[in-house]
């Protein structure tokens, strides 16, 4: 049996986690969970796992949760902040740690994780993104494995299986396009948050969908391949793929490609991650190769979704560059949640940020946490009058 810890159990990655748990409930067992401030679900997660640890973020989530586990003579240990995270990220009981809350703030979790020993089912981008160098020198230092969970780089992971890397020629990573493929950006200038997060394929948090529509999530993405599977990024292509049946494929020197086909669910990536390297029956629908009709591909538009060039000139810079250009989308997005600015001042406060701040060519642990935090408190105070 697998003890799991989840950071971020009650958002989109982690409520799949639980229902791949529950389809094999013999096969795991939760040891602790974080939420943000969702403290209902929390509650329902206390009750069907039992876990042993739980930390809430949330003042409020916090206190109504230990407050429920007290009056209910709960022995589970309900943690605060990021000493909530921190703990269960690096339990001595946790075999593997999902990590899946969104943004940096999963970045020194997830190394307390690897630097205790345990492998990471990896949904959070931004923590290589922002720290790929740091984060996969103490995967390789503590002998620990970062098994991808975001469909794109679970399909890649499984197309390397077997294969010798050098044979690599280039890694295809697909994307759907989002809600506005096709449009110009004449049609962007008056777009909602509620537009934006009408995704045509995946039911996603509000902050990856966002990313998804600007086509900045591919960036991350990206960024994220080159560090997990030690890939140029002039070998990195994204290819638009309106099905979302392919979630990736890689080209060998030979000129065959592997592609990995399922319908779109991330509960099998997911399940992939938890497993490896075991395959599990299926907790998806399968395939059915007579009903698809076709499987088409396009060039993405960068010069519409210009996010997608920026992430390519952030991660080819190196340094602190990603970590600026990730915290400035981070905190763009959230303003342009609240309504404070317009979808194509997204793309504008990256870019400006990537002109403003200071470049540090070998970041440090301290350097990267300092930028992001200036990154955002700029961004806010600028934009936020």
């Amino acid at each position: 049996m697998k003890s799991i810890s989840i950071l971020g159990a009650t958002g989109s990655i982690g409520t799949q986690t639980l229902e791949v748990m529950r389809s094999n409930s013999e096969k795991y067992t939760l040891i602790g969970a974080s939420a943000n401030s969702n403290y209902n679900k929390m509650i329902q997660i206390i009750n069907e796992f039992k876990p042993k640890f739980v930390a809430l973020m949330d003042d409020l989530a916090y206190h109504n949760v230990k407050t429920y586990c007290k009056d209910n003579n709960l022995n589970i240990e309900v943690i605060h902040g990021l000493e909530g995270l921190n703990t269960i990220a690096s339990c001595d009981e946790a075999d593997i740690v999902v990590t899946s809350v969104v943004g940096v703030i999963g970045l020194i979790p997830t190394l307390m994780a690897i630097n205790s020993g345990k492998n990471i089912a990896l949904a959070n981008k931004e923590t290589l993104v922002a720290a790929g160098n740091i984060v996969m020198e103490a995967a390789r230092k503590n002998k620990v494995r970062i098994l991808p969970v975001d469909s794109e780089h679970g399909a890649i992971f499984q197309c390397i299986q077997g294969n010798d890397k050098n044979n690599i020629e280039k890694i295809l990573l697909t994307a759907s396009g989002g809600p506005f493929r096709g449009k110009k950006r004449t049609e962007l200038i008056n777009i909602t948050p509620q537009d934006a997060l009408k995704h045509p394929k995946w039911n996603m948090g509000e902050k990856i969908s966002i990313d998804s529509s600007t086509l900045m999530n591919k960036g991350l993405e990206v960024i994220e391949a080159h560090w997990l599977f030690e890939v140029s990024y002039d070998k990195i292509e994204v290819v638009i793929h309106p099905q979302s049946i392919i979630h990736s494929m890689v080209e060998y020197n030979d000129g065959s490609v592997i592609a990995q086909l399922a319908n779109p669910d991330m509960k099998l990536p997911i399940q992939y991650a938890l497993n490896y390297p075991e395959r599990f029956n299926s907790v998806i629908p399968r395939l059915d190769f007579y009903e698809l009709n076709s499987l088409t591909f396009e060039k993405p538009d960068t010069e519409t979704f210009r996010c997608l060039k920026l992430a390519y000139e952030a991660g080819k810079t190196g340094g602190n560059m990603p970590t600026i250009m990730n915290s400035a989308n981070e905190i763009a997005v959230n303003l342009f949640l609240e309504n404070r600015i317009k979808y194509l001042e997204i793309e504008k406060i990256i870019e400006e940020c990537m002109n403003k701040f200071e470049y540090i060519r070998t970041p440090n642990i301290d350097d990267i946490i300092y930028t992001d935090k200036n990154v955002k408190k700029y961004v806010r105070n600028k934009y936020c009058k």
